[in-house]
């Protein structure tokens, strides 16, 4: 039996050369550049690579995972050899999340655009899929693992190779109830499963006994949920209180497959668990993913999505500068960039970690990539945030270079030319590049000062020893001073708003600060200040802006914990969004929320004159604590993390909250042996939040492993004032902050108001 290929997918001549396959260059650098026969498999989703020597050793990705595809020289590792391969042989395929491109080299104009057309109506394609359409690919999808455990390919599968199959898909399942299941979709009495058996086969064995059980608690009749069953779930499970009504109509209308049920005004076990597993019955409230904050207040009322050696691919000691890497973090949300400029030869200042091995890219590219990068995300302005190692002439250059390439967008003066008393808005700035570095003066000086600066250490202030593996790493660093006694009036003209200042303690800068100016803080010298003086902090960065950045002794460019500075206000917490892991979990977590826009406003006791000391959160006026019981339910299509031959995972679930010292917490269920497709843990946790406003609760779910670390699965994140109480299914990302298909959490999450009596 043929699978059940879409009339998109059968009648596209591109798709049916990309489902012949062809052998395409790789290309990692100038020098390495390998053939790989790549090719479209059936599921239309799923490109497959291998090399012709690597045996059944293969690559897949999936067309969900590509953003965009760009044609010709546009990436830097195309560019250098441009003259080796002309622009129409060449594209790159760019990834979502962390992962890094792929730079593609065909035989032919012709090949290369068969396959940049091709990858770009898949693109198009899955983007554009309604929920039916969506439940045809999962077909496809369940014939694609048949198609790989029909070893002798006759169309059929007996006993033994479903169960290899199910091995294949994360199923260790007991022989005796998996015979039984064989056996009921066995309709033909074959001994053998045929494509429509086995589907039959799959429906079974995906039965979601734990939807079945709610369906149950508000079906009378245990077949339909009526309007007002619908709507009684709603107001009780949900907590949807008034609008309950209306929405049951709307869930009908959207969810329901079978058109006599929706007809009747009603809600099958099917259209149910489609409503359970949309954005809507997800985690995360899709009303607050939109943008839907207040965006006219002060820049320093905001939390701002911030970014540390924005140029970085890899580690601070020897890894690859790149403009790829500033695209990669503007379109995910980032607003604050960091530039570190040197001098460069031929005049041209150049960029990358000083007095180390890291590669140089030009300052111009880096600008003319912000150019074309910086508002594609978001309209909301980009913070430039300028480390300045050059001398007077190439600061020049660096000044005409800003000026000629971000033309209108960058901000020049202070808007409507009035020296402000506040910082303006979001709102105010919306497509302005501003740029933060030392300024000659101040915005009420007059013209007459000379281009002398005291001298200070330079931006990054405090003065933190460099890695001692970093020291001595070539000549000319030995001939560098990190500081500087003079600077551009050029450049110096271009800094407006973040005017970068020593910091002299918080009593100084209350009486003799102003709000344009702001201060970098090691992470060090920003967390002393956080548990030796929290409220003042607060009370600092409800005026001024602060910029945290990780100790230069991180030169695998690991991360610090964000969180115990949004604790305290800090606005610009920098990070290394090359490195994937639990920070950047909380980083992507705090932004995911307000169009992923970059900008999330602090809570309005961060924002005024309110003493608010996040060691001593219960003492701020209008206090209430919360509780937060949340029950792990099951996990659905958990995915593989040893890709051996029927290694099978044993996944355990943990729940974290991270927020004020008071609220960091963690509960983690017992493991479920050998079931990666659809454990069922059943275990409740309960936790107090005290200030809700601040809190991130992180999902994890990992492969116990009791003779070494447990091996990481995937994650979500969610702001603790996103989060939608009743069942709802968490969709797991990747390290990479991609999604997981068809992986998941099935939960039931509580709040309430914590009383006295407990």
């Amino acid at each position: 039996m043929e699978s059940p290929k879409s009339l998109f997918a059968q009648s596209d001549e591109d798709l049916q050369v990309m489902k012949a396959g062809a052998m395409l260059r790789k290309v990692k650098s100038r020098s390495w550049k390998k053939q790989r026969h790549f090719r479209l498999q059936e599921d239309g989703q799923t490109i497959w690579y291998k090399s012709r020597w690597a045996g059944t050793g293969h690559s897949t990705f999936s067309v969900a995972d590509v953003d965009v595809v760009r044609e010709g020289h546009q990436s830097e590792i195309l560019l250098s050899i441009a003259d080796e391969f002309p622009a129409d042989l060449c594209f790159t395929l760019v990834f979502r999340g962390r992962r890094s491109n792929l730079d593609l080299v065909a035989d032919s104009p012709s090949e290369a655009q068969v396959w940049i057309r091709g990858v770009r109506k898949l693109i198009q394609n899955t983007e554009s899929m309604n929920d039916k359409e969506r439940l045809d690919h999962f077909l496809r999808w369940i014939w694609d693992w048949f198609q790989k455990a029909d070893k002798n390919k006759d169309g059929r599968m007996n006993f033994k190779e479903v169960r290899t199959l199910l091995k294949m898909m994360n199923v260790d399942m007991n022989e005796e109830y998996a015979l039984r299941l064989f056996t009921m979709a066995d309709e033909s009495e074959t001994g053998c499963l045929e494509n429509e058996e086995f589907v039959q086969f799959y429906k079974m064995l995906t039965e979601r006994e734990d939807v079945w059980r709610v369906f149950q608690d508000y079906s009378r009749d245990g077949q339909i949920l009526t309007l007002a069953e619908l709507e009684d779930f709603l107001k009780q499970e949900q907590q949807e209180g008034e609008r309950s009504l209306e929405h049951a109509q709307e869930l009908i209308d959207r969810y329901e497959p079978s058109e006599n049920t929706k007809k009747h005004g009603a809600m099958s076990i099917d259209g149910f668990q489609m409503y359970l597993v949309s954005p809507e019955g997800a985690v995360l409230d899709p009303q607050l993913l939109a943008l839907h904050q207040d965006m006219s207040q002060p820049l320093s009322h905001y939390f701002i999505c911030s970014s540390h050696n924005t140029y970085l691919m890899d580690d601070q000691l020897r890894g690859q500068s790149s403009q790829e890497a500033y695209v990669q973090a503007l379109k995910r949300g980032c607003r604050c960039v960091e530039v570190d400029c040197w001098d460069g030869p031929n005049g041209e200042p150049v960029v990358y970690h000083g007095h180390t091995f890291t590669s140089k890219i030009l300052f111009r590219d880096v600008i003319t990539t912000l150019a074309e990068y910086a508002f594609k995300v978001s309209e909301f302005p980009v913070i430039l945030s300028l480390e300045n190692h050059c001398s007077i002439e190439q600061q020049k250059v660096m000044a005409q270079l800003l000026d000629t390439i971000l033309g209108d967008t960058l901000l020049r003066a202070p808007l409507d030319r009035l020296v402000p008393q506040e910082l303006p808005s979001p709102q105010d700035l919306k497509g302005k590049v501003l740029l933060k570095a030392k300024k000659i003066g101040g915005l009420e000086e007059s013209e007459t000062l000379t281009d002398e600066i005291p001298d200070e250490v330079s931006d990054e202030d405090e003065a933190e020893p460099k890695s001692p593996s970093a020291e001595n790493l070539s000549a000319d660093a030995l001939r560098l001073n990190d500081k500087k006694s003079k600077f551009s009036r050029e450049l110096s003209d271009l800094v407006v708003y973040c005017k970068s200042v020593h910091f002299h303690g918080f009593e100084y800068s209350h009486l003799h600060s102003k709000c344009y100016e702001m201060s970098s803080f090691s992470e060090s010298k920003a967390r002393k200040l956080a548990k030796d003086t929290g409220a003042e902090f607060v009370r600092h960065n409800s005026r001024q802006l602060s910029r945290v950045y990780p100790s230069g002794m991180r030169t695998d460019s690991s991360n610090y914990n964000p969180q115990e500075l949004w604790n305290v206000g800090c606005q610009i917490v920098a990070l290394n969004f090359q490195t994937a892991g639990l920070e950047m979990d909380l980083n992507d977590g705090l932004f995911s929320q307000n169009g992923c826009c970059g900008y999330v406003l602090k809570p309005d006791f961060m924002r005024n004159d309110d003493s608010f000391d996040p060691e001593r959160p219960q003492d701020r006026n209008g206090y209430t604590s919360l509780r937060l019981s949340i029950q792990v339910i099951s996990g659905q299509q958990l995915p593989k993390v040893n890709q051996k031959e029927g290694s099978i995972v044993d996944p355990l679930v943990r729940v974290e909250i991270y927020g004020v010292f008071q609220d960091q917490a963690k509960q983690e269920t017992s493991y479920i042996d050998n079931n990666g497709f659809n454990p069922l843990w059943n275990e409740t946790f309960h936790f107090i939040v005290h200030v809700p406003e601040l809190a991130l609760v992180r999902f994890v779910v990992e492969d116990y492993d009791k003779a070494s670390r447990n091996d990481f699965m995937g994650q979500f994140t969610v702001p603790f004032t996103c989060i939608q109480p009743g069942y709802r299914h968490i969709h797991l990302l990747s390290k990479d902050g991609t999604a997981i298909p068809l992986s998941s959490l099935f939960v039931n999450i509580k709040i309430s108001e914590l009383t006295t009596e407990v």
